[in-house]
């Protein structure tokens, strides 16, 4: 199993539709470094696109129907984007990025232009995720046309393959938590072949899904698109992505704003120690929130009572795996995986309490729907390529390549920072054993100057993207450019958690220009 994505907003939207269906060098840079010139290949800048009707989501995006019309009519419309398979020979041979938009709602003299979203992973389909969420944004669509896009390697935009839905399933039941020799054995070996799929169904493309090559994609759909700057929402991996955005064309940077902030210092083992100890703290919140219910916690009479039963649960499942959905078996790994996920949202906090009370009994369904949401599985068994890519993405970003050796020699510090994720986090290091291509950086550079202010949202209570992150990336883009806004809530992200006070400073930033004072909180 591998580091729990970095997503707001499509892992979220699946576990809705699956429960309501059944009950993560010193910032080298590859290509041409910093700079602020636009593409210059006439044949990319002048191409037309050709908006229409958006069809259904297609398997590797994650199926389901056609997008809805929004409130008053309007309807989502899609188009693709001609882009260079290889940035370093723009003429040569091209892929499609799949694109999504909402027109604006308001007068046209007030426009200001398209406000580019990525939801995060990598590896989350924008195209499925956007209309998901459109109403979040209804106020923000007054003056942007909404835009969001499948990064190269996801969904529509070349999607990375790998194993087919069957692999997948038994792929998805290994034991991530290696405890014997032999299952450490089985585990390198399950990643080893996985990776190898990778390589056998999409090797041409693997070279060319790293950020950095996203981060072109934008500028040149922003230049598609008309816009003379780039109006950017990244949320969770989305930030890392406009950071490194903002570090090539610093000059391009119209507004910003990052939400649910990568820390852009961390090597991979330190930002999955760092998300280890976020999902523990997450489950801490969940437990005392749940005994100090007035109607009492069906899990436990204290928050360590809560958490030993998981523990517990987690330890037999190791062993005695429970049922699941269909001939699928609860493990103890795709229990952790649907703890971890119902984590990233304090609405799904329910959803765990029964599905754990329900685990407790010998029922696994609401545990395994969640790990199946994670995982990007729906109901009727089919895949999306949410996994896949990010595998891909993160391993042609990442120069690191870790050992059994290296997990073997961190396991303690990550079971002290955090007992009950400390393991599955610390294996997810592995990820990349056997990759075929070379990882391009030890951490992003995302220093940014010359850019206009970029508004920079942490949440203290975050577990995918902990709170320390938002500091760090502030400090990073550099002095006048990162401004940090603090939100002392739960869940992955702010914006979508409603809050007036972090809704009214980002609306202001995006529609009137009106940047925070550095260190907002809202509480």
């Amino acid at each position: 199993m591998h580091t729990p994505i970095q997503l707001r907003g499509a892992a979220l939207a699946a576990t809705t539709v699956l429960l309501s269906a059944s009950v993560a060098g010193c910032g080298e840079a590859r290509g041409n470094g910093p700079g602020d010139r636009d593409v210059q290949e006439d044949s990319l800048t002048s191409q037309k696109l050709s908006w229409k009707e958006c069809p259904a989501p297609s398997e590797s995006e994650g199926g389901g129907g056609a997008p809805s019309p929004l409130p008053g009519g309007t309807k989502w419309q899609c188009a693709t984007l001609k882009a260079p398979l290889d940035w370093q020979h723009p003429k040569g041979s091209t892929i499609g990025i799949a694109l999504i938009r909402a027109t604006a709602s308001g007068p046209k003299n007030r426009r200001i232009g398209s406000l580019i979203f990525n939801f995060g992973g990598p590896g989350g389909s924008g195209v499925t995720t956007l209309p998901a969420f459109g109403t979040e944004y209804n106020k923000l669509r007054t003056r942007y046309d909404l835009v969001s896009f499948d990064p190269r390697g996801v969904g529509r935009s070349a999607g990375v393959r790998c194993k087919n839905d069957k692999q997948l399933d038994a792929y998805f039941q290994q034991d991530s938590t290696p405890d014997t020799s032999a299952e450490r054995t089985a585990f390198v070996r399950s990643t080893k072949s996985f990776n190898a799929a990778c390589e056998r169904n999409s090797g041409k493309l693997l070279p060319h899904v790293g950020t950095e090559d996203a981060a072109r994609d934008m500028n040149l759909m922003r230049q598609v698109l008309g816009d003379d700057k780039l109006y950017y929402f990244g949320i969770s991996y989305g930030t890392e992505l406009g950071g490194v955005y903002a570090h090539l064309f610093p000059r391009k940077v119209g507004r910003a704003v990052f939400d649910a902030v990568v820390d852009p210092t961390e090597t991979p083992e330190q930002s999955a120690l760092a998300q280890a100890q976020g999902f523990q703290l997450a489950l801490d919140n969940f437990a005392k929130a749940c005994v100090a219910q007035s109607g009492g916690c069906p899990i436990g009479d204290s928050q360590q009572d809560v958490e030993n039963r998981i523990a517990r649960l987690l330890k037999k499942l190791d062993s005695k795996p429970i049922n699941g959905l269909g001939a699928r078996k609860l493990t103890q790994s795709a229990a952790i995986n649907g703890v971890a996920q119902s984590l990233y949202s304090k609405d799904f906090w329910p959803y765990l309490t029964e599905g754990l009370d329900d685990a407790y009994r010998g029922d696994g369904r609401i545990l395994m729907m969640l790990s199946d949401a994670m995982n990007g599985r729906n109901e009727d068994g089919h895949y999306s390529n949410i996994q896949a890519a990010n595998i891909a993405i993160n391993c042609a970003d990442d120069k690191a390549r870790y050992t059994t050796a290296d997990v073997e020699r961190r396991l303690p510090a990550f079971r002290k920072g955090a007992p009950l994720f400390g393991d599955y986090l610390a294996w997810s290091m592995l990820s990349c054993t056997g990759w075929p291509v070379r990882g391009a950086v030890q951490h992003p550079d995302v220093s940014a100057p010359g850019a206009p202010p970029i508004l920079v949202v942490g949440n203290t209570g975050d577990p995918a993207t902990p709170y320390r992150g938002a500091r760090r990336m502030a400090d990073q883009l550099g002095p006048g450019v990162g401004v940090e806004l603090t939100w002392k809530g739960q869940g992955h992200g702010a914006y979508d958690s409603g809050d007036k006070c972090v809704r009214n400073a980002v609306d202001g930033y995006l529609l009137d220009g009106k940047v925070p004072r550095d260190g907002t909180v809202c509480s």
